[in-house]
């Protein structure tokens, strides 16, 4: 059940979510957090959209059952299927869709001429259509280059941060963005942050005038913030991280990967088509 004093909940299929819970805990630090890493399935940029959908509903009601004030999908192809419809069914409790926040920060990016945006995502979210959809809905002369990017999660989970890789398939997806003179760059995928550092560098050599990178999970902290749903009166901003796949590994990650060292990592599991969790997650009272 929903609580005023609940944390904020977030998942992703993996590791990628938790570049929001970095971006939500740089800026405020006492806020609750409980993030799920639906690991059993990462990734899910190349499942049919009705398995993605169903999965981040099942989260959701989890997330939801379990006392979150709100609910993030922190995740770009689960904003795509599957949004509407955890509105529609857990309004008035907040859900709230990463591909809407980097689209407002895309165009407040954009000032001059006509916007050409550059989508950098998985093969769903590009199959999806989500981001040329709401981009002509909010400016409908802009000019949107799409590129799915299959390889860079399964690289980004391993830990490839950087190498003769990672490089190279960052510079092969940037390509078709600049050549279609692309201004300002999605990164589709809240994975993806991890990899701007090498974005940019590789941008810098094969565009004529370097592109503003949209970071979704910055974009997403102040969508959150915008709409007053963040609670500071807890005096711990405790935060608890849970995954459906291997603990271990994934505290490994979250430590690796992102810096994390004071969240306490716990197990969940599918059962019968619905998430529980196995490691003790406490109701908000």
């Amino acid at each position: 059940m929903t609580s005023p004093a609940g944390p904020v909940g977030l998942f992703d299929s993996g590791v990628g979510g938790l570049t929001v819970v970095r971006a939500l805990r740089r800026e405020y630090p006492s806020q609750r957090i409980l993030y799920l890493a639906d690991q059993a399935h990462v990734p899910y940029g190349d499942r049919p959209a009705e398995e993605i959908r169903g999965f981040a509903l099942a989260i959701t009601q989890f997330l939801i059952s379990v006392g979150s004030r709100a609910v993030v999908m922190a995740c770009n192809i689960s904003s795509a299927t599957a949004l509407e419809t955890a509105r529609a069914r857990h309004w008035p409790t907040p859900v709230i869709g990463v591909i809407e926040a980097a689209v407002r920060a895309a165009l407040e990016a954009t000032h001059d001429g006509t916007p050409r945006i550059g989508v950098l995502a998985t093969r769903g979210t590009v199959a999806s259509g989500a981001y040329p959809r709401l981009l002509h809905r909010l400016c409908p002369e802009a000019v949107v280059t799409q590129v799915p990017c299959p390889d860079l999660v399964p690289l980004i989970e391993s830990g490839a941060l950087n190498g003769a890789t990672i490089q190279a398939r960052c510079r092969g997806y940037l390509r078709p963005l600049a050549e279609a003179g692309c201004t300002t760059i999605i990164l589709g995928c809240t994975h993806y942050p991890l990899l701007l550092p090498v974005f940019e560098e590789e941008a810098h050599s094969i565009f004529e005038t370097e592109p503003v990178f949209v970071d979704p999970a910055q974009a997403m902290v102040d969508e959150l913030r915008h709409m007053t749903v963040l609670d500071q009166s807890s005096p711990t901003g405790e935060m608890r991280l849970l995954t459906t796949g291997d603990p271990e590994i994934f505290e490994r990650q979250v430590r690796r990967l992102l810096g994390i060292t004071d969240a306490v990592v716990g197990k969940a599991q599918w059962e019968a088509g619905k998430v529980r969790a196995v490691s003790p997650v406490e109701a908000a009272s």
